[in-house]
C-alpha cells in the first residue's frame, strides 16, 4: 500500500478501504506518513466527501486509534456541543441532570479561536480542580452522579494529531471528519448516551442547515453502529446564547439559570437538551423528563447539586472574579435590533483575552462582554446595549456596534431549537 496511490484514489472519488484508511492513520501517527501528504489526503477529503460507510470506517479506526474508556456502570449520559459564543450550558445542564439520579461523567475541552471551552470557564472557579485520575474520576460519578474534567488518558491520538494538521490547512469544515473526529472522542469516553447540542449559524463551526442536518444524521448512525443511543439537537447560533461571553461572566450566567433566573434562551436550550439526557439516561418518556428537569431547575435541587459537584472538585463559587474596568455601550439609535453577530462577538471577547488563537495562548478568565438586549428586543436611542469588561486589552465602542444591526420595523425572535434527529 502507498500513500500516493490512497490520495490518488481519492482523487479520482473512488471509495477507500478501511484497509487503506487504517494504513493512513497508522502511517501519520508513527510517522512514516508526513503533514504534508496528510494534508494532501484531507484536502481532497474536504473537496470530495467521503461516504457514509469510509466516515464509519475511518470514526472505528480512530476510536481504536487510543484507550476506550470502560466507566463500569451502564446509562452514563454524555452531552457534547460543537461550539458556539456565549455556550456555557454544560456548567447549567451536567448538574441538573445529575440532580436526577443520571449519570453525568464527562470529559470536556478548551477554547480555540471565537468559541468558548468549559474547561476555560471552570478554571475561572477559585479552586476548581479540572483534572483527576481515572480511578477518582468513577467514584466521584459513583458518589454524587457528576464529575467533569478535561481530557484525561490516551484518548483517541489520531484525532488529536489530524484536528491540529486540520486546523492550519483550512480543512476542520469537512463533514464527515467533523463526525469521525467527534464520534471518536464521544464513542472512546465511555458513556452508553451521547447527546450532542450541534450549533448552526454565524457564529457556528456550521452555517448552513442542509450541511448541519447532514451531520447529525451521520453522527446518529455511527453512534448507532456503536450501540450507543445518540440524538443531535439543531440550536441557533446566528447570535450569542444568552446574556455573557467571557469565561468567569458565563459561570455567574450559569450559577443564576440554575437558581431560576436564567435568561430565556439559555434556559430552554438546557430544558430541551436536559429532557433527552434524562429520558436516555432513566430510561423514561420524554414527557416525564420534560417534567422531572423543569422541576429540578426552579425548586434549587439543580442548583444544589451544582453546589456539592463544585465543592467535590475543590471549588468554590461564593466570590467569581471579573475584569477590573467595565465600560457601557450604548444604543446608537431607536429600533428594534435584527442582528447580533455571534462571530463578531466571540471575536472581541478574544480580543479582549478571553480567547486563544493558539492552544498555548495565555487567556484571561475575567474579561468579556454582557449583553443587555437580544435580537428583537426594541432600545431607544442612548440605552445600554452592552457591557464590556476589560483589563489591559480593549475593544472600541465602533468595533461593538459593528456587531449590531437595527430595524424600525418589529423583528421577530429568532428561532432557537431548529430540529432534533436521533
Amino acid at each position: 500500500m502507498d500513500i500516493l496511490d490512497i490520495i490518488d484514489k481519492k482523487e479520482k472519488e473512488e471509495r477507500l478501504t478501511k484497509e487503506e484508511l487504517k494504513f493512513v492513520i497508522d502511517g501519520y501517527l508513527n510517522g512514516s506518513i508526513k503533514d504534508y501528504q496528510m494534508s494532501a489526503l484531507l484536502t481532497e477529503i474536504d473537496l470530495l466527501g467521503l461516504s457514509e460507510e469510509e466516515t464509519i470506517d475511518l470514526t472505528d479506526i480512530m476510536l481504536k486509534s487510543g484507550e476506550v474508556l470502560d466507566l463500569g456502570f451502564e446509562n452514563a449520559t454524555d452531552k457534547h456541543s460543537t461550539g458556539g459564543v456565549g455556550d456555557k450550558t454544560t456548567i447549567v445542564l451536567a448538574p441538573l441532570v445529575a440532580s436526577l439520579g443520571v449519570k453525568v461523567a464527562k470529559m470536556s475541552g478548551r477554547g480555540l479561536g471565537h468559541t468558548g471551552g468549559t474547561i476555560d470557564k471552570l478554571e475561572s472557579i477559585k479552586g476548581f480542580q479540572t483534572s483527576m485520575s481515572l480511578e477518582d474520576f468513577k467514584a466521584q460519578v459513583n458518589k454524587i452522579n457528576i464529575a467533569l474534567v478535561g481530557q484525561m488518558g490516551n484518548l483517541v491520538p489520531a484525532d488529536k494529531k489530524i484536528y491540529a494538521l486540520r486546523d492550519v490547512t483550512g480543512t476542520v469544515d469537512s463533514i464527515p471528519l467533523i463526525a469521525s473526529s467527534i464520534m471518536s472522542k464521544k464513542l472512546a469516553s465511555g458513556a452508553s448516551n451521547i447527546v450532542i447540542d450541534l450549533k448552526v449559524g454565524r457564529g457556528a463551526l456550521v452555517d448552513n442547515l442542509k450541511e448541519a442536518k447532514e451531520l447529525a444524521n451521520l453522527m446518529v448512525k455511527i453512534g448507532k453502529k456503536n450501540n450507543k443511543n445518540t440524538a443531535c439537537i439543531l440550536t441557533n447560533m446566528d447570535e450569542p446564547l444568552g446574556y455573557a461571553v467571557g469565561n468567569s461572566l458565563e459561570v455567574i450566567e450559569a450559577i443564576n439559570t440554575l437558581k431560576g433566573n436564567g435568561p430565556k434562551d439559555l434556559t430552554n436550550v438546557v430544558i430541551i437538551l436536559g429532557t433527552q439526557m434524562v429520558s436516555m439516561g432513566l430510561n423514561i418518556p420524554q414527557e416525564e423528563a420534560l417534567e422531572k428537569v423543569k422541576e429540578n431547575l426552579y425548586n434549587n435541587k439543580g442548583y444544589q447539586k451544582m453546589l456539592e459537584w463544585i465543592k467535590a472538585q475543590g471549588g468554590d463559587i461564593t466570590n467569581i472574579p471579573v475584569a477590573k474596568h467595565s465600560k457601557i455601550i450604548f444604543s446608537p439609535q431607536d429600533g428594534y435590533i435584527s442582528e447580533i453577530n455571534a462571530l463578531e462577538i466571540g471575536k472581541l471577547s478574544r480580543k479582549l483575552g478571553a480567547g486563544r488563537l493558539t492552544k498555548d495562548d495565555k487567556i484571561d478568565l475575567t474579561v468579556g462582554l454582557v449583553l443587555n438586549h437580544k435580537v428583537g428586543d426594541y432600545v431607544k436611542k442612548g440605552e445600554n446595549l452592552l457591557t464590556v469588561f476589560y483589563n489591559e486589552k480593549e475593544v472600541s465602542e465602533t468595533e461593538v456596534l459593528s456587531c449590531y444591526k437595527f430595524s424600525e420595523n418589529l423583528v421577530e425572535k429568532p428561532k432557537l431549537i431548529i430540529d432534533i434527529i436521533k
